[in-house]
Parts: C-alpha cells; sequence; structure tokens
C-alpha cells in the first residue's frame, strides 16, 4: 500500500555515537603540573642496592652517596578543532554546536590514554608467550613486581589496564568471582569503569595495543614508574563565532607528555585476545 505524500520526521536531541570520552589512565601515574615550559622533570632517589658498611682498616666509616636519577617528559600540543558554518548548522539536523564540543573533549581524553599507553610500551619486562588471561599471568607479573622491591602491598599505588577480553577471562575464575576470595562481588550490578581485585586497581579500556588479535599489550604497573605532566588547567575547551566567515568553531587543547621514570615498575601482560576480535 502506498502512501501519499510521506512525511519524515527528525529527532533533533542527537544519539552519543559509541566512542571512548573519558581518561582512566591520567589517575594511574605520577602527575606534574607545569606552570610554563616544555618539559617536566621527574627525580627518582633512594639507596638503590646499597647494603650496609661496617668500618674499613683504617677505623673510618665509608660514606656513599643517594642515588639521583633525574627523568625528563615533554611536553606535546595536542588539539581536536571542529568547525560548520553558518548554514551547515542552520541546514543539519541536531545541535551541531554542542556535537562539535562534545567531540572536542573526546578527542582530547582519548589522546590521555594513548598517550600513557605509547609510553607503557616502551616497557621491556613482560610475561613471557602471548596467552589468554589467567590468574597465574597475574601472579606471575606481581611476582616479578614484588621480587624487584615494588611495594605491591600499596593498593592505592597498584593499577592494571587490560581489554575487556582480559577481564572475561577472569571472571570465569574462582579466584575473581567467588565470595570466598573477594568482599565486592563483581559479576553483580554494571561494569564498572575501575574496579579492585588481588590488590590491583583493573582499569578496562579498547585503546590497549591490539586490542581483539592474539597479541594484545595490557599492563600492570606502580604509580612511581610512570610519571605525566600537563599544562596548567589540563584539558581545555574553547568555543566561538567568526562573524565575518560565518563560522562556529570548537577547539580542546592539551600539552601533556609521559614518561617511563622506573623501569623495573612495569610489566607487559602480553594477551591472546583474539577470541574476542568478533567482527
Amino acid at each position: 500500500m502506498s502512501i501519499e505524500a510521506a512525511q519524515v520526521q527528525y529527532r533533533q536531541a542527537f544519539v552519543d555515537q559509541f566512542e571512548g570520552k573519558v581518561s582512566v589512565l591520567r589517575a594511574a601515574t605520577t602527575k606534574e603540573t607545569v606552570m610554563k615550559g616544555n618539559q617536566a622533570t621527574f627525580l627518582v632517589a633512594g639507596s638503590g642496592t646499597d647494603t650496609a658498611v661496617t668500618r674499613g682498616t683504617n677505623g673510618q666509616i665509608p660514606y656513599g652517596n643517594p642515588t639521583n636519577t633525574q627523568v625528563t617528559a615533554t611536553l606535546v600540543e595536542k588539539h581536536a578543532p571542529y568547525e560548520l558554518t553558518g548554514f551547515n548548522i542552520f541546514a543539519s539536523q541536531g545541535d551541531q554546536k554542542a556535537i562539535m564540543r562534545q567531540a572536542s573533549m573526546n578527542v582530547i581524553n582519548r589522546d590521555i590514554d594513548l598517550t600513557v599507553l605509547a609510553e607503557l610500551a616502551n616497557a621491556t619486562i613482560d610475561t613471557g608467550a602471548y596467552a589468554t588471561a589467567s590468574v597465574a599471568m597475574v601472579e606471575k607479573a606481581k611476582g616479578y613486581l614484588g621480587n624487584n622491591d615494588i611495594p605491591v602491598e600499596e593498593e592505592d599505588n597498584m593499577f592494571a589496564i587490560v581489554s575487556s577480553g582480559f577481564l572475561a577471562y577472569l571472571r570465569q575464575t574462582t579466584e575473581f568471582s567467588s565470595s570466598d576470595y573477594v568482599d565486592v562481588k563483581p559479576l553483580v550490578g554494571p561494569t564498572r569503569r575501575m574496579l579492585r581485585w588481588s590488590g590491583v586497581n583493573w582499569m578496562q579500556s579498547a585503546r590497549v595495543t591490539g586490542v581483539g588479535t592474539a597479541t594484545e599489550l595490557c599492563y600492570m604497573w606502580h604509580r612511581s614508574a610512570i610519571g605525566y605532566s600537563v599544562n596548567v588547567g589540563e584539558d581545555s575547551i574553547h568555543i566561538g563565532y567568526d562573524e565575518k566567515q560565518d563560522i562556529s568553531w570548537s577547539r580542546a587543547s592539551i600539552f601533556h607528555g609521559a614518561k617511563i621514570l622506573q623501569n623495573t615498575g612495569i610489566v607487559q601482560l602480553k594477551h591472546d585476545g583474539s577470541a574476542f576480535g568478533l567482527s
């Protein structure tokens, strides 16, 4: 049956596209806010592998110096700019100005995580051959960190970022889901952006390298192992209108950089997530 002069109604409120909108990694680093300049230098200091000494044959106590290592993170400017002509906004469905503004912030928030992940990829310690996630893999990473004097007992400073496939394997283990082992029931209620299990704060991200493939790179680390420098005010968003050209625009900007401070505090979890790479 044909319809005479059919009419189509367009919904003005837009539906959010599926995309990453927030940064989960900015809170898992040693952060330094830069007031002015393009570099932030972190000082890593301690006694290293020194041992206690006794007096020498001359009766004097031999003195040494503490270990001081300066590590520099270089800031890079990043922008997420959009613009539309007045006619384009007038003729288009939905609130295009709001869409531009939201898109700018989403892009910058994703870049924060991508910047930290790109630096974590420079870590040199890993769990060995790629394999599906297991309690054994998690404990192997923690065991390595503990053997290198990383304070793994500091729950507030221990983090891991993994794919949804990695967590899917863990959720099927008794140690992860049984009330005999955990205080919070992870299989009850909504999926959490961050959850604590086995003394580690677990974050899920679709931006880990190789997500959905047999060569996913996930990570476990202590906060003091990775530095993140960012300009004062962090990510900022600006919107405006050019009357001369009748163009509305939106731009979010950030100046930031990440740097490994202590390589021994990071372990790459080499994961086979190919079972979840569905097309």
